[in-house]
């Protein structure tokens, strides 16, 4: 019989454990490989903003109605926790990740999931000339001006609340859109600024 010294317990624990990892890999690779969709632009509001993840979409999450028009899904969130100390809100501390940049004009809806850890909204503002998005200066408020808003979603489900999208929840909201450029924000005070925007055309 032979004898299994530590030292050879210890290769075979390693060995195993290699094995397991490169199994993991492959099965995230195959994951990402199937689930990738290489039509979808994607697009980081501020300034190097991650997003974790895309939203759910109409037709494949139950608390999402089958919406008219082209949809546009965004993924609202923040740092939030440890990650994030004390009251700081600098740039790319907040994002909004929109899943494309381009929609013809009409009939447009929006699906905004929060996956962050404190309230979030959308706002559509039209951009004028050659405003880009990002641009805007906040008041004392630390809001921007929002006159001129053609919608909003600020409330989980189809809601017309205004306290802003829970995490975890989506909201949704149809709205009818002529050709032109328009910022996407969230509008609670600080967000903006902590770059939860992202710039849209409409064809």
């Amino acid at each position: 019989m032979a004898v299994v010294t530590p030292r050879g317990r210890l290769i075979a624990g390693l060995v195993a454990a290699v094995a397991l990892l490169l199994g993991s890999a492959g099965a995230v690779v195959a994951w990402s490989s199937a689930n990738h969709d290489s039509s979808r632009a994607v697009t980081w509001g501020g300034n190097g903003g991650r997003a974790g993840m895309l939203g759910p979409r109409s037709g494949t999450d139950s608390s999402v109605p089958d919406l008219p028009g082209t949809v546009v899904h965004a993924v609202v969130g923040d740092m939030g926790g440890p990650m994030m100390r004390g009251n700081d809100r600098s740039a790319a501390s907040m994002y909004l990740h929109l899943d494309r940049t381009t929609v013809p004009h009409g009939t447009v809806s929006f699906v905004v999931t929060n996956a962050g850890m404190r309230n979030h909204e959308l706002v559509v503002l039209p951009l004028d000339g050659d405003q880009r998005a990002g641009s805007r200066v906040a008041g004392t408020d630390r809001r921007i001006d929002e006159s001129g808003s053609l919608g909003e979603v600020a409330d989980a489900g189809g809601g017309s609340g205004d306290s802003g999208i829970a995490p975890g929840a989506t909201g949704w909201v149809t709205l009818d859109l002529p050709a032109g450029r328009y910022e996407l924000v969230c509008n609670l005070p600080g967000h903006y600024a902590a770059g939860m925007f992202a710039e849209i055309t409409v064809t």
